[in-house]
């Protein structure tokens, strides 16, 4: 049984950061494209940022370029998003999810497994 569990989320000032983590269990973790969505209130889900199995490929949503860096650490079965320089705008909740087929960049936003979820909530 697949299981993701983030945890880091919170309320933090304007310009401010945050580390949001999400530990895996139940995958060969080491073969599968990480990514990390959000999703604000009365809006719909949005791609974050992904990372490829070693770590060497990285994508990110336009609006988090330069502020946010995905990482992780095969060894703890672990990815992170580092937030920095926060913005009202980012307040959602964070989701990570791993991608439905193991080795594959091309479809890295094609997604079969998601956690339940950390709120950020980003004050003015």
């Amino acid at each position: 049984q697949v299981q993701l569990v983030e945890s880091g989320g919170g309320l933090v000032q304007a310009g401010g950061s945050l580390r949001l983590s999400c530990a895996a269990s139940g995958l060969t973790f080491s073969t599968y494209v990480m990514d990390w969505f959000r999703q604000a209130p009365g809006k719909e889900r949005e791609f974050v940022a992904a990372i490829s199995w070693t770590g060497s490929r990285l994508d990110y949503a336009d609006s988090v370029k330069g502020r946010f860096t995905i990482s992780r650490d095969n060894g703890k079965l672990t990815v992170y998003l580092q937030m920095n320089s926060l913005k009202p705008e980012d307040t959602a909740v964070y989701y990570c999810a791993a991608a439905s087929k193991p080795l594959s960049w091309a479809t890295r936003r094609e997604l079969e497994y998601w956690g339940q979820g950390t709120q950020v909530t980003v004050s003015s």
